[in-house]
């Protein structure tokens, strides 16, 4: 049996040695290393064999089993190597070749708008403050004037996550938590941008869309204080020629309250299908803080007045960009994001 082994190693080596390829290699390792190799046939027959003879066969079947596993492990990674040679010998890369363009991504319309919008206002003193977009029903309306029951809430169709949470209707909720933030009831000057969620969904109305709410408080502000700071805000905002126009309307969180509209910078206010052949654009509501709002928030009325405004920034992009559909900003679509990426955008 020694005479077997022997030879089984003899043979095993030589057919290594010769192989030149990894199939070759594994047909190999289980012709004499498998389960009905040439190795474990030998380890069979040593029922046959005396209890004294058995130790030495065995130890000799591992010895020459070790010794054909590693000089197959070893020729496995020679093989490995050179087919690994092979492959990047063939698959080379010629640098030389034009490349593909990678698309670029821009800045989104509605973000630029969000950034000059905070330049302006931090460049007049402002702050710029965030709240929750899930808002309670107290800070959305209570707070504001409009108590539940109140028909005025009938004017936005509102998604309620239960009976006391809302997401936000409009940003004037952050307004509610920054006065009651502020317990010394010191002066404000703040702008609240942020998403807001209305049941609308139409060319120009949206479900989910952009706001930007102004909110300054303090001792002998006055309409004059509101009108001054919207002439600077719209001036920078859409040109230096830009003129305004305030007509009274209803809102629950201001008394007196007003739509304002800028001079069409399209037309130059001679009328145009922009501005529907008026001459002006509608672009925010305002009015002086309601003293109820005031009050409910911890301000005496007595002592403190203040004014307040908002507008929509995906309408203020559309305006100033010219985009005719306000779904436009949430398709994602490269071919309109892209005309963005331009310097005279800004």
């Amino acid at each position: 049996m020694k005479e077997q082994i022997a030879k089984i190693k003899e043979t095993a080596l030589l057919e290594i040695e010769k192989i030149s390829n990894l199939q070759e290699l594994n047909d190999v390792k289980v012709k004499y290393l498998g389960k009905k190799g040439e190795l474990t046939s030998v380890l069979r027959g040593m029922k046959d064999l005396t209890p004294e003879e058995r130790p030495v066969i065995g130890g000799l079947v591992n010895e020459v089993r070790d010794n054909i596993e590693n000089l197959i492990q070893i020729k496995e990674a020679t093989l490995q190597e050179e087919l690994l040679n092979k492959k990047l010998e063939s698959e080379k890369i010629d640098i030389t070749l034009p490349s593909t363009k990678i698309k670029r991504g821009s800045k989104h319309p509605i973000n630029r708008i969000i950034e000059e919008v905070e330049d302006i206002f931090v460049s007049m003193g402002y702050d710029v403050v965030d709240g929750p977009e899930l808002e309670t029903d107290e800070y959305c309306f209570e707070k504001l004037n409009l108590p539940k029951g109140h028909p005025a809430r009938d004017m936005q169709d509102s998604f309620y996550v239960d009976p006391e949470h809302l997401l936000r209707t409009q940003t004037s909720a952050v307004q509610a938590r920054v006065m009651m933030a502020n317990e010394e009831k010191t002066p404000i000057r703040v702008i609240c941008p942020g998403k807001t969620y209305r049941r609308d969904d139409d060319a120009t109305h949206s479900h989910q869309f952009g706001q930007v709410e102004g909110l300054v408080i303090d001792k002998d502000i006055s309409l004059a204080d509101l009108k001054g700071t919207l002439e600077v805000f719209v001036r920078k905002m859409l040109g230096k020629n830009s003129n305004l126009r305030f007509r009274p309307s209803y809102f629950p969180f201001t008394e007196p309250s007003y739509e304002v509209d800028v001079s069409c910078f399209k037309c130059g206010g001679k009328g145009c299908n922009l501005c529907k052949q008026t001459g002006w654009i509608e672009i925010l509501g305002s009015g002086m803080v309601h003293p109820n709002v005031l009050k409910e928030n911890g301000y005496d009325p007595e002592k403190y007045t203040g004014f307040a405004f908002g507008t929509g920034l995906d309408r203020l992009a559309m305006f100033k960009y010219g985009i005719p559909d306000i779904r436009y900003f949430y398709t994602n679509d490269v071919r309109f994001l892209k005309q963005f990426d331009r310097k005279d955008v800004e």
